[in-house]
Parts: C-alpha cells; sequence; structure tokens
C-alpha cells in the first residue's frame, strides 16, 4: 500500500509523505523483529502489513489537536489497521521513529548526492582532457605567476571533488544509523535484539549508545560534510567569475540564445550561475553551524535540535544537490578562450618568465641577489607600461647578455618547460 509514495527526486525525499513514509518502515521493521523473537504474534504482524497506510493531510490534522506529531501519525495509522495497530509502536519511544526514520532520509538523499558527484566528476574529467594542453598564466594574490594550462587547474577541481566524494562514502557509513532503544536508550521494554533485526531490515546499523536520540555529533557531521562540499563548488564558481571579467574573458559561462544579462545595458553576459552557486554556498556553511548548535541537548534529549533540523536538513541536501547539478551543467557547456589566455599570458612581453631567468643567471655562477637585482629591474621598468617588453629587456641588458645568450634566453621563455611534468599528475588521476 505504501509503495505509492516512492518519491525519488531529492525535494520529494524531504516531503511529508516520504517522512511518514519512513517512519510506517520503521514501524513494519520493528513489528517484523518482534515477531521473528516471539514478542507479538506473526499473524498481526502480516494484518498490519497488508492494511498499514497514512494519510498525510489526516495526520496534519490531527496533529493539530494533539500537538504530536507521531501521536498523530500512529492515530492514523490504527485507523486504517484496526485491532493489530495495538502492537505497532509497542516499547518504543517517539524518538525511535523519527531519528531511524531521518536516518532513512539522509542515506537516501546521500545517494542522490553521490550520484550527482559522479556526474560532476566526469564534466570535470572531459574538459581537464581536452585543455591539457590550452597554455594561460598561473595567478597567485590575483597577479600574473607562471605558465599553467586550464587542464591543470580542472586536475585541481577534479581531485578536490574526488577528495569529497570519499569523504561522502565514508559519512554514509556514519549516518546510516537507527536506534529502538526505548525512552531514554535503556532498552527497559524493548530487546536490544529488535533494534538489531529492525536496522538490518532497514539497513541501517544499530547505534552504539543512544539515549533517547541518537547523538547529533552524526548528523552535524552530515551537515559538516555537504557544506564542505558546497565550499568547494564555490571555489570553482568564484575561480569562473574571476575568468569571466571583462578585462580577462579567459572562460565564460554558455550565453544561451535569447539570454538578457541586464534591463539596462543590452551589452552585458554575466556569470549568474557562478554567482548563484556562490551565494548558495553561504547558506549550506550557515546550516552546518545550526548543526552544531545541535549537538548540545540537555540530560537524555530535549526537542531544540527539532525545529532546527526540519528546516537545515531538507535545506541543505536539496542546495547541495541543486548546486551539484548546476556545476555539471556549467562546467559540460563552459566557453573557453585559448586566444585571450595566450593574450593574457604575454602581456609586458612574458614576465612570467622572470624566475626562468633569474635561475638560468644562477646556473651560470650570479648571486641570487645580484641576479634578482637584474631581473626585478628588467621586469618593473615595464610593468603597467603600455607596450611593455620584459623579454626585450632582458636581451637588451649586458650584464645579463654577458651570461646568456640568445638562444639561452629564448629557452628562459618557453612555457613548454612548465608543463613538463603534467603527465604525472594526469596520471594520479586517471585522466
Amino acid at each position: 500500500m505504501i509503495e505509492r509514495y516512492t518519491l525519488p527526486e531529492m525535494g520529494q525525499l524531504w516531503t511529508d509523505a516520504y517522512k511518514f513514509k519512513t517512519w510506517l518502515q520503521v514501524e513494519i521493521a520493528v513489528c517484523e523483529a518482534q515477531a521473528e523473537l516471539g514478542y507479538i504474534p506473526v499473524e498481526a504482524v502480516e494484518e498490519i502489513k497488508a492494511k498499514a497506510n497514512f494519510d498525510p493531510a489526516r495526520i496534519l490534522d490531527i496533529e493539530a489537536e494533539v500537538r504530536h506529531d507521531v501521536i498523530a501519525f500512529l492515530t492514523n495509522v490504527n485507523e486504517y489497521v484496526g485491532d493489530a495497530g495495538r502492537y505497532i509502536h509497542l516499547g518504543m519511544t517517539s524518538s525511535d521513529v523519527l531519528d531511524t526514520g531521518l536516518a532513512l532520509q539522509m542515506v537516501a538523499s546521500l545517494d542522490l548526492i553521490l550520484e550527482k558527484v559522479e556526474e560532476l566528476s566526469q564534466a570535470i574529467r572531459y574538459q581537464a582532457q581536452q585543455h591539457r594542453y590550452t597554455v594561460m598564466v598561473g595567478r597567485s594574490h590575483g597577479i600574473h605567476a607562471e605558465p599553467i594550462t586550464f587542464g591543470f587547474k580542472l586536475a585541481g577541481w577534479l581531485a578536490e571533488v574526488l577528495r569529497g566524494r570519499d569523504r561522502l562514502v565514508h559519512l554514509r557509513e556514519e549516518i546510516a544509523v537507527g536506534k529502538i532503544s526505548g525512552a531514554v536508550g535503556t532498552y527497559a521494554n524493548l530487546d536490544p535484539q529488535v533494534e538489531a533485526l529492525a536496522c538490518q531490515k532497514l539497513g541501517l546499523t544499530p547505534d552504539t549508545a543512544s539515549t533517547q536520540v541518537i547523538s547529533r555529533d552524526r548528523h552535524a557531521q552530515f551537515l559538516q560534510q555537504l557544506a564542505l562540499l558546497a565550499a568547494s563548488l564555490e571555489r570553482f564558481a568564484v575561480e569562473i567569475r574571476n575568468l569571466q571579467r571583462t578585462d580577462v574573458l579567459e572562460v565564460e559561462e554558455f550565453f544561451s540564445k535569447g539570454q538578457k544579462g541586464s534591463s539596462a545595458m543590452p551589452h552585458k553576459r554575466n556569470p549568474i550561475r557562478s554567482e548563484r552557486l556562490t551565494g548558495m554556498a553561504r547558506i549550506v556553511r550557515g546550516n552546518a553551524m545550526a548543526g552544531l548548535e545541535n549537538v548540545a541537548l540537555w540530560h537524555e534529549r530535549d526537542i531544540s535540535h527539532s525545529s532546527v533540523e526540519r528546516v537545515v536538513m531538507p535545506d541543505s541536501c536539496i542546495l547541495t544537490h541543486f548546486m551539484l547539478n548546476e556545476t555539471t551543467h556549467l562546467i559540460q557547456k563552459l566557453l573557453v578562450y585559448p586566444e585571450n589566455m595566450q593574450r593574457n599570458m604575454n602581456v609586458y612581453g612574458g614576465v612570467i618568465f622572470s624566475q626562468r631567468v633569474l635561475l638560468a643567471l644562477v646556473e651560470k655562477g650570479m648571486s641570487r641577489e645580484e641576479a634578482y637585482r637584474l631581473v626585478q629591474g628588467c621586469a618593473h621598468s615595464e610593468w603597467n607600461v603600455p607596450g611593455g617588453d620584459f623579454r626585450a629587456q632582458v636581451e637588451a641588458n649586458q650584464e645579463i647578455g654577458q651570461l646568456l645568450n640568445i638562444e639561452e634566453i629564448a629557452d628562459c621563455f618557453d612555457p613548454q618547460h612548465h608543463l613538463r611534468y603534467l603527465d604525472e599528475i594526469y596520471q594520479r588521476l586517471a585522466i
């Protein structure tokens, strides 16, 4: 009867209907375990399984009167089951249902998120292959540094996504935990074997030592890992935003036909997807902080965490899932401009090759301090100068010319030197 509430999409996993479905799964699993251990009649369990159902609207109506969500749920289920319903929730407390059901929601959500992580990793991997040798300038402090490739940048993103995936796989084990241990977790009215059997049926592991609730450090970790993943996506988005600036324009978000960037300025092509990702990451991070606040409860439990989780759990899962989907589409359709990368790399006549000139002079016997003085002087004389040409300054410098000939200077300005170990990095990531 309850299969009609199977809802696959992330948002649907956090509806009232799906939540009540997990609660009913927990109650039935406990009934089955009780019957297998001889505590309740097998026939009663079969009747419960045949008749059990619920009406989300009816539950909410009952809750409006009794002011207790689990009691409202049980009342509605018993309206379907009848007399055999007296075996439902036997010896249990509300948190047995709430926390174990929440674990099922978190596991289902994490499975969907892991699917999206895989899609994202494949999108990044493909672009990293395509732009393995697309040379561009690397930047530190926002200032031109030395040559890299766009593929190398993407390889770093891929490595980060794969680390995130591994953390989520481990997290799945940490949060796939249920508790059927009664009012304060002592099994006073339940055999621990009931918990073990019920959790096994649900694909969960019994909590090691629950109180009336599963300790919220697990839930805090869940939210923190989502926040960390969102932070990675934000890092990629911020990089794309920076590279799309008009004065840089090395990559650009896909701009579809008919799309408009500004109500006032027709020329605008704004990085709206990347900006959206940046904003949503802030929400997921904030929710992680709320999860940390939920860890400290009074004694064996209070419900100060409950109202928080009703907001942060669905919001974080839905936002993270959406962010992964957005990032995947963004990278799949990303516009890359190698000619602009080449133009930017050669600004001021190759100042980004200053270290190669420095090291070449040191190898010829000049002190590092003297070499640095000469090279910096050549570079700074061309910095922010229209048509500035660092290489021409190096070639014209008499002190440098005493140690380096034209061919040796030219070798200093070959970007391929900076790519000689690129293949090794790609091999580590199996790109």
